[in-house]
């Protein structure tokens, strides 16, 4: 009898120990999923619209690789489309410059702009090949998306469109259906860890209705049967020079610095209908996060942190085979950096021991002191 109820007690024990262990596991396994695991971010905008009366499209997509590269995404990383060049434009009659407001306090143009498809090479083959990664083999690398699996992916596009498709230079469409195979060829080919796409269109939700890819979080500036409207026209300029929903989310971006703690949800209230006279949609049942647990920076960001330290750091010369080498010739008191080249919002787990490691021992020793106890009473 004493046997039986001992070995029950040592089977009760076990069992909560794994148990225990078991919760700790998964607790930690939610913790490092619950957030992003990229590593690098990149954003390709897209202006489809020629013309000087579409003077606003340009500055849409101006106005965006402005804000993203202010938040941390270099150039390398940045594919811009523009279909025309009104900085260009002999109607400009602030050559070399566009605004955005009719101040003209920023001059998105400004002098480090690298367009990078310009002119008639915005097509959508073009676009669908930079998506896809299925480019010339002589295509320059500042023409390619080089994503993998682990980069979030910012895709902006402005012009006008209509119920299921966009106009590209008012020569040809894309349709919803092949933006959607678009996106599902990228995630077949591992070019995207998260995708984020906005467009502002004239209803522009019905882009987005067939997407079908994880990971996907959608953004549109018009319902169906809605127009996406301009916001106001510069007086100077003589066109309307930004269109209501990108001004608002500039707007919002502005008060954004790196390494905000501003989420996806936030961003998705920045133009209510009463600003923007149209009603934005959103497009969340693909994204696995909740938009409230999603930063901004996941997708409009890569910053670069930089530690100082004070400490010197001396290297002793390495030797050779033909004996010691020369003394190293270092500045004194040189202070080195430490980079974390990006911000990420996981938290970084330590290679500690499996958590069932740490109670390995004390379940061996159970087992062996129920072996004994057995003995004994055998024994008796």
């Amino acid at each position: 009898m004493r046997k039986n109820t001992f070995t029950l007690l040592v089977g009760l024990l076990l069992i909560s120990l794994y148990k225990t262990n078991a919760v700790n596991l998964d607790e930690k396994v939610t913790d490092h999923f619950s957030g992003s695991r990229h590593t690098n971010n990149w954003a390709v905008l897209v202006c489809t619209s020629r013309f000087w009366f579409n003077y606003r499209h340009i500055a849409n997509a101006l106005s965006v690789y402005r804000s993203v590269k202010r938040l941390g995404i270099p150039d390398s990383q940045i594919i811009l489309m523009l279909a025309d060049d009104m900085a260009c434009n002999p109607r400009n009659p602030r050559p070399g410059k566009v605004y955005n407001n009719k101040n003209e306090a920023i001059d998105v143009y400004g002098s480090d702009v690298e367009v990078d498809y310009r002119g008639y090479e915005v097509t959508v083959e073009n676009f669908i090949r930079v998506l896809t990664g299925r480019l010339p083999p002589d295509t320059p690398r500042s023409k390619r998306l080089n994503t993998d699996d682990r980069s979030n992916v910012l895709v902006y596009m402005t012009g006008h469109g209509g119920e299921d498709f966009l106009k590209f230079q008012d020569a040809e469409e894309i349709a919803n259906v092949e933006l959607a195979d678009a996106f599902e060829q990228m995630w077949q080919r591992r070019r995207y860890n998260e995708l984020l796409f906005i467009i502002d269109t004239c209803q522009a939700v019905s882009m987005f209705q067939r997407f079908y890819s994880p990971n996907l979080v959608g953004i549109a500036s018009s319902q169906i049967g809605e127009d996406s409207l301009s916001h106001h026209v510069d007086p100077a300029i003589g066109v309307y020079i930004i269109d209501r929903y990108t001004y608002h989310l500039l707007e919002f971006l502005e008060k954004v610095k790196p390494g905000s703690s501003k989420t996806m949800q936030q961003l998705m209230k920045v133009c209510p209908r009463h600003q923007c006279i149209s009603t934005p949609g959103y497009s969340t049942h693909l994204f696995p996060r909740p938009m409230n647990q999603t930063l901004i920076s996941d997708f409009f960001g890569s910053v670069r942190t930089v530690d100082l330290s004070d400490d010197v750091i001396k290297f002793k010369p390495r030797k050779t085979s033909q004996g010691d080498s020369p003394p190293l010739k270092t500045s004194p008191k040189r202070s080195y950096f430490s980079v974390d080249q990006f911000v990420s919002t996981f938290p970084i787990i330590k290679k500690d021991p499996h958590p069932m490691a740490s109670s390995a021992s004390l379940v061996l020793l159970l087992i062996i002191f129920s072996f004994i106890i057995r003995s004994l009473c055998d024994f008796e």
